[in-house]
């Protein structure tokens, strides 16, 4: 079976060559497609060093949907396969795994693999890699959690379902959703495994956690968030991981509940100046 690897890459020249040699040296017939959209540094020609295609997406139409839509039209793979630029299979049998539970069990229509923080990675984020997913919880799932900077789709259920090309994020979260009230099923792997490195700032931190909670509450409208919700969370995260470095805990956990708090509360249009904010924030994704 052909597969079709979708990577989304800005400004990502640090890393992408890391990630291209670690998939060429998977065992599979593959094609490789960089989704470059709008870098400004050596990516796209880093990228062509390693034989991989490349997909030019102008900032101005950028959404992560639009992104994947946009190149998954294209690709010649019966299974399209995504994984971030700044994530690091940690196997020579990381594409096998993500692709396997597609092949063997046609009801299954998503699979995800593991991630773990990198070392540099922030403590709070570490644990949160630890929480989502799990050592010991392979198989199929009945809830719609999933993330595509890991993961592996049918693509002739993504032309029945395309990606939402509205949404500020959780673009994979949504497709997981529909899929299921289709009928298919969603596979988790941990032995699909990748090291996903974020090097952000604070303000980085509550950008994501602010777009993604727009994207949550419009997915799932019924849900709530409010402001005993944010200080609940931040005090009893907070001690709950009291561990290393506290003063960057206390940061992290205020940014992440913040951003999510007023990400919940969002309710006008989006601006082309915050869609800058969220998706091309001081150059980096």
């Amino acid at each position: 079976m052909f597969l079709s690897i979708i990577i989304r890459a800005y400004n990502e020249e640090k890393n992408i060559g890391k990630l291209l040699r670690i998939i060429n040296d998977q065992k599979h017939d593959y094609e490789v497609i960089v989704v470059n959209s709008g870098s400004t540094d050596k990516t796209a020609e880093i990228a062509k060093q390693y034989g991989a295609k490349i997909g030019k997406i102008k900032p101005e139409e950028f959404s992560f949907g639009y992104s994947l839509n946009k190149r998954i039209e294209n690709a010649r793979g019966d299974i399209c396969v995504f994984i971030s630029a700044h994530c690091f299979p940690t196997s020579l049998f990381w594409l096998k795994e993500i692709v396997n539970p597609l092949v063997e069990n046609s009801r299954i229509g998503l699979v995800y693999g593991k991630q773990r923080g990198a070392k540099e990675s922030k403590f709070s984020e570490k644990e949160i890699f630890k929480k989502w997913y799990p050592d010991d919880k392979k198989g199929i799932q009945h809830h719609p959690f999933s993330n595509n900077a890991n993961a592996a789709i049918r693509k002739k259920l993504w032309g029945e379902i395309k990606y939402d090309e509205t949404l500020t994020g959780l673009e994979d979260l949504d497709w997981a959703k529909k899929i299921l009230k289709k009928g298919m099923l969603i596979y988790y792997n941990p032995d699909a495994e990748v090291i996903h490195l974020h090097n952000e700032s604070w303000n980085q931190i509550y950008n994501r956690y602010k777009r993604e909670a727009i994207a949550f509450y419009k997915i799932f409208p019924e849900e709530k968030f409010g402001f005993f919700s944010f200080i609940k969370l931040f005090i009893l995260h907070s001690i709950k991981e009291r561990k290393i470095n506290f003063k960057e805990i206390v940061f992290y956990k205020y940014y992440q509940f913040k951003g999510t708090f007023d990400g919940a509360r969002y309710k006008k249009e989006l601006s082309g100046e915050l869609k800058r904010i969220f998706y091309y924030p001081n150059n980096k994704k």
